[in-house]
């Protein structure tokens, strides 16, 4: 494999709170100054470095009204040109209601338009078994999916910022799942036309583990061949050409019971090598990770649940060998 001369844009997820295999998961409040302390560290002389944050269209009566938007506050966290962020925007309406998450999406950008890199339109909308937090179990989703990045693009264009990137994303997609990309190619062209990239979630060696280094089927293989894939099949599936790129859009490994905090490291050194050595084959422009800061200290009642521990810091922000790893890999790969 040759390495790729791209240089990546790099960003994170810098709050406490994170969705789990049931619902939402929260520790203690996000202590704002040590978050944009940790990010000034972590960003360094790249530019742009990217906050990614989310906001949700939800009914009135959902059980997750109270809890919209992660981080609380997130425009404070952005430095248009320098720390723009990528604003998620979910769509987690139980009566399916389209033409209010296109509003939804018009009136978060006329707001927030000067301090975004891109937006994001839906979360997951291909898991369609996930948890109330994922997008793919409600109805009508992928018409959203399709509704609002149109809606985003034309917008953005009237406001004067083209340049703020629309796009979507997915989990990997096997056997049934991978219909969503051919559902989504009867969703007509102005989808394609409005699309500047497709993103990809995932976590490889976390929820299903792979061979050890330097074997068939290891980490770096399992990266490999999801990311070729996706170029080579889902995409296409879909109709979407190759000149639009592929964003890494969630990324990371978990410590906790049995995951030690230096493997923790070394998974991220690998996935990220990985990912900018098939940079310019396949046309990846971003990288995110998932995320900065664990939601809970480790105790007995929570040591196995994987979601509480994806930071490279721990819920009190003291770093993980990870964080120092992620600081020098945006140093050396990404945009300066």
């Amino acid at each position: 494999m040759t390495s790729s001369k791209r240089r990546l844009v790099f960003g994170l997820y810098p709050g406490g709170m994170a969705g789990g295999d049931t619902g939402l998961l929260s520790g203690p409040p996000d202590d704002q100054a040590r978050v944009k302390s940790c990010l000034d560290e972590l960003q360094g002389n790249c530019r742009p470095f990217v906050v990614r944050c989310y906001d949700s269209f939800q009914d009135p009566d959902s059980p997750l009204a109270a809890t919209p938007c992660a981080p609380l506050d997130y425009l404070q966290y952005a430095i248009p040109a320098v720390r723009p962020l990528e604003l998620v925007l979910q769509f987690r309406s139980a009566s399916g209601n389209v033409s209010g998450f296109v509003d939804f999406v018009r009136w978060q950008l006329e707001r927030s338009h000067a301090h975004l890199y891109s937006v994001q339109i839906t979360e997951e909308a291909n898991f369609a078994d996930g948890p109330p937090v994922i997008d793919g179990r409600y109805p009508d989703v992928l018409r959203a999916l399709t509704e609002g990045v149109v809606a985003a693009k034309e917008l953005l264009r009237a406001l004067g910022r083209p340049e703020v990137k629309v796009g979507f994303n997915a989990t990997p997609t096997f056997g049934p799942s991978a219909q969503f990309w051919n559902r989504l190619a009867g969703m007509g062209e102005r989808l394609v036309e409005s699309l500047d990239y497709g993103g990809l979630d995932f976590f490889p060696d976390v929820f299903r583990r792979v061979a050890p280094d330097g074997q068939p089927g290891d980490l770096r293989s399992s990266v490999t061949g999801v990311l070729e894939t996706m170029r080579s099949v889902w995409l296409p599936a879909a109709g979407i050409p190759n000149r639009v790129p592929i964003h890494i859009a969630e990324h990371g490994w978990p410590t906790g019971a049995g995951r030690h905090p230096e493997r923790q490291a070394e998974v991220l050194d690998t996935v990220i090598r990985t990912v900018h050595d098939l940079a310019d084959r396949l046309n990846i422009e971003r990288y995110m990770l998932f995320a900065l800061r664990d939601v809970e200290q480790p105790r007995a009642t929570n040591e196995n649940n994987l979601f509480c521990f994806f930071g490279i810091a721990t819920a009190d922000y003291a770093h993980k060998p990870a964080f120092g790893a992620f600081r020098s890999l945006i140093q050396e790969l990404g945009r300066q």
